[in-house]
C-alpha cells in the first residue's frame, strides 16, 4: 500500500496539470471535472509502467486516487457547481 500512495503522490501534480489543461481548452460542465480527472488519473496510472514495477491493478488504484484527490472528491459530493469551465 505504501508504494501505491507514493506513486499517487508523484502522479498528483501531473494529473492536476493535465486536468487544468483540459478545463482551459474545452468547455465542459464543472460538475464533470472530477470524473475527467479520475479518467486522466487512470490513463496516467496505466502509462506509468516504465517507472514502477507495480502490477497494472495497483497502478490503476494509484491513478484513480490521485485523480480524485486532484479535484477534491468531497467537493463533488458537497457543492453544487453549475456552469461551464470555459466562458
Amino acid at each position: 500500500m505504501t508504494e501505491v500512495l507514493a506513486l499517487a503522490t508523484i502522479m498528483l501534480p501531473i494529473i492536476t496539470a493535465v486536468t487544468q489543461l483540459i478545463k482551459k481548452s474545452i468547455s465542459i460542465p464543472k460538475n464533470a471535472v472530477p470524473a475527467i480527472a479520475f479518467g486522466v488519473g487512470l490513463l496516467i496510472g496505466l502509462a506509468a509502467y516504465p517507472f514502477t514495477d507495480l502490477p497494472p491493478v495497483l497502478r490503476l488504484w494509484a491513478g484513480g486516487l490521485a485523480g480524485l484527490s486532484s479535484t477534491g472528491l468531497f467537493e463533488l459530493a458537497l457543492n453544487d457547481r453549475p456552469g461551464n469551465t470555459k466562458d
